[in-house]
């Protein structure tokens, strides 16, 4: 077994902080396993390598012999995380929050290790509290200690509405932190405030308090932005092996060991010396990258599947050739009015964006093309003798021969 020591320079790799680092040195020299705590609230089914930051963080914590507790919030995504808004959250139906936390679940299992994962749901104990347990929990923090929070005082001094149900968010996920009685809790680095409230209401009920965890926020294959779908720049867990293995090759060079030590599957001390050789430019870049693209899409999927991306992506990138297997989509081509065919509604349709909106939007990038020729910008209308036994390709991975 790893000593306290090497499990802390295992832990501490990539993360933003550790409150307090001593106290988790001095929990680990115990020699028993820890109890780690995620909490996430399914306000949206799918996740991408973004969201699955902390689960890799876990998931590190599991393979060092420790638990892991994750907290589905269908309790507390009932109120809806305040973190880093300038409004209120919308609040979701039950039936939304169900929804969405299966599909976390299932996602999330292919990063955690389900012998070492307890998975319980937040509203048992949250619904059943009483007007007496909640007046005392509420009692237990001041309305100048929830405005220290970075997003409510902002609202506050500017005027914007903060609805009261929000000021009970981070209590209730504090309380969630004595249920389970949490040695650790992690969340990412806007999360800050919620889990030293978790810490603060442990150590007023007479517990040893947690240690807080928290995790950077990943960059989108932009480079910019962090990653999300509202930005484009996301890699899914869902994603195609290939669609996935392009994305990252897509990254820039600068963010691969942020890559390496958030989503990857990658030994710390291989990251530390990739760290090094890149510094001393003894490692190529595109080595170092395309090693990590195949590491991320086997974790996903499987060694195998990662060869075939990395196939396929030397085929349409390196040798500028289309694809031999790409699929059949059987089209509607019966022209509209005008004699046309509503090319972006026939792009969603072959499954090649998410919806129309994104369609038009990836036609007025120049990302989309029939037979090798791009589409101009606003056609969304095109004539079907064009489309007639066509290959529609959609940005740099995606195809489709019409049919």
């Amino acid at each position: 077994m790893l000593s306290a020591e090497e499990q802390l320079h295992i832990i501490a790799s990539g993360v933003d902080r550790i409150v307090p680092e001593s106290a988790l040195l001095e929990k680990l020299k115990r020699g028993t396993p820890l109890n780690v705590k995620l909490g996430v609230d399914p306000t949206a089914p799918d996740i991408h390598i973004g969201h699955a930051v902390p689960l890799r963080k876990l998931r590190q914590f599991q393979d060092l012999g420790h638990q892991v507790t994750l907290i589905i919030g269908d309790g507390t995504a009932l109120i809806g995380d305040p973190s880093g808004r300038n409004s209120t959250r919308p609040q979701l139906t039950a039936d939304q929050v169900k929804h969405n936390a299966q599909t976390y679940v299932d996602q999330a299992f292919k990063v955690l290790d389900p012998e070492r994962t307890k998975l319980v749901y937040n509203s048992e104990w949250l619904l059943d509290l009483k007007l007496e347990d909640l007046l005392g929990l509420l009692g237990k923090f001041t309305v100048a200690r929830i405005l220290e929070r970075d997003d409510f005082h902002n609202r506050y001094t500017s005027n914007q509405p903060i609805a009261v149900h929000e000021f009970l968010y981070p209590i209730m996920q504090a309380y969630d932190s004595v249920v389970i009685k949490a040695d650790v809790e992690l969340g990412g680095s806007d999360q800050l405030f919620n889990l030293l409230a978790g810490r603060e209401l442990m150590e007023k009920m007479d517990m040893e308090p947690q240690v807080c965890l928290t995790l950077p926020l990943l960059e989108g294959t932009d480079g910019v932005q962090k990653m999300s779908k509202s930005y484009g720049n996301y890699i899914g867990v869902t994603d195609e092996p290939a669609d996935m293995f392009g994305k990252v090759m897509s990254i820039p060079d600068e963010l691969m060991v942020k890559y390496y030590r958030l989503a990857s599957t990658v030994p710390v001390d291989e990251i530390d010396e990739i760290e090094r050789g890149l510094a001393a430019d003894e490692l190529h870049p595109n080595k170092v990258k395309r090693a990590l693209a195949r590491n991320i899409v086997a974790a996903y999927y499987d060694e195998d599947a990662a060869a075939a991306a990395e196939g396929q992506f030397d085929l349409v990138f390196k040798q500028h050739e289309i694809p031999d297997d790409i699929p059949e989509f059987a089209a509607d081509l019966t022209p509209n009015d005008e004699g046309l065919v509503y090319l972006a509604k026939l792009i969603a349709d072959a499954g090649l964006a998410k919806s129309v909106g994104e369609a038009r939007r990836l036609i007025d990038g120049g990302g989309v093309k029939i037979n090798g020729e791009a589409v101009a910008a606003k056609c969304y209308n095109v004539d079907p003798a064009l489309l007639k036994g066509a290959t529609l390709q959609v940005g740099k991975r995606k195809y489709a021969k019409l049919v």
